[in-house]
């Protein structure tokens, strides 16, 4: 089972769904699956996600 790091205090966390620190009880920013991203996006993240709307609504008005 791989262990993760705290970026805080710099332990070792087994857990694999902690999203807290046990140690230090910091947040661990994890990002879990398509919804954790969006919890902590980034500007990628949005700006292909605004990319994909307009590409969208271009197609749609294209084949109306």
């Amino acid at each position: 089972m791989p262990e993760y790091i705290c970026p805080h205090c710099r332990s070792p966390i087994n857990d694999d769904d902690a999203l807290l620190c046990l140690y230090c009880g910091r947040n661990l920013n994890r990002k879990v699956g398509f919804m954790g991203s969006l919890k902590y996006p980034t500007p990628r993240v949005i700006i292909v996600i605004a990319v994909i709307i307009v590409l969208s609504a271009f197609t749609l008005l294209i084949m109306r």
